[in-house]
């Protein structure tokens, strides 16, 4: 499945009354389910669980997490039992939301832990427990960001990328595609980050992944943190659909798209600077988010 992955991404040039360029890397329309950035991060994770051997997938996120929608259909088209460690031991109790329906209903078991043993989830205590009680196990961490994430990330840019463009742009989660994005972009390129969370630690993190220094992360527009959103930015993002047709979410995307557009308004970026922006998908978010 992995390998049908159509070698011409959508582009989408926007529109816009500013003297920069800006446009789109349409990832969302990468495949319909394991779409955007989850599918580059998981394709070697899952050649490395089939290659190894192992029958079941292990995997961490949220209750809005794409990473765990995404893990569930890849396990299932590739034969594999799935099990997604939830955040939020109450969960189990309510409705699911459209997130947790889709992995449930592509046939991953969703095991409900404490917001306090979730933080231990890294810990050798924790990975030992889950071995033992889930053996044969692949463990791909939370949002999918390990090496070989990192590698299928990379991949994201084409020679061509390489060559057009002057800033890359992207969300960040765990940081693992903007690191690819750091790794794989040219020496005149610099990669400008938006992230979904408030705090340096992603900061921290991508520079113990990476040497270069092209890069950049914000946090000025998390809108309060992750999947926390504002009227301003739903009223953005439907603004933004409405004019150019391409769909966003409230987690991701929005903010990222609504930070790009307020530092052009800024000046930002220096006059004549061709930015390209990666569409991350993750749009069952776009319902989720709401309920």
């Amino acid at each position: 499945m992995f390998d049908q992955i159509a070698q011409s991404i959508p582009y989408q040039k926007l529109k816009i009354n500013a003297p920069v360029e800006v446009t789109i890397k349409r990832l969302d329309l990468v495949h319909p389910q394991i779409s955007g950035n989850k599918f580059f991060k998981l394709k070697y994770n899952f050649l490395e669980a089939q290659k190894s051997g192992l029958d079941k997938i292990i995997t961490f996120g949220g209750a809005y997490s794409n990473h765990i929608a995404a893990t569930a259909f890849a396990a299932q088209q590739f034969g594999f039992q799935s099990v997604g460690i939830i955040r939020g031991e109450e969960l189990k109790e309510k409705p699911f939301n459209t997130t947790l329906k889709t992995a449930e209903q592509f046939g991953m078991q969703l095991h409900f832990v404490s917001r306090e043993n979730y933080r231990l989830k890294d810990t050798s205590d924790f990975l030992d427990k889950l071995n033992a009680d889930y053996p044969a196990s692949y463990v791909i961490p939370e949002g999918g960001t390990n090496a070989l994430a990192i590698q299928g990330c990379k991949e994201i840019l084409t020679q061509e990328d390489q060559q057009n463009y002057d800033v890359i742009c992207c969300a960040v989660g765990t940081g693992g595609t903007i690191t690819g994005l750091i790794q794989a972009c040219a020496a005149h390129q610099s990669v400008l980050g938006f992230s979904a969370l408030k705090g340096d630690f992603l900061n921290k993190q991508v520079a113990e992944w990476t040497i270069q220094h092209n890069w950049t992360i914000l946090d000025d527009y998390c809108f309060g943190g992750y999947a926390k959103t504002q009227p301003v930015l739903i009223q953005f993002m439907k603004s933004f659909e409405q004019q150019y047709q391409i769909p966003l979410e409230q987690v991701y995307t929005g903010k990222m798209l609504f930070g790009i557009f307020d530092l052009i308004q800024k000046n930002y970026f220096p006059a004549k600077s061709k930015i390209l922006v990666i569409h991350s998908g993750g749009l069952q978010g776009r319902n989720s988010i709401t309920e």
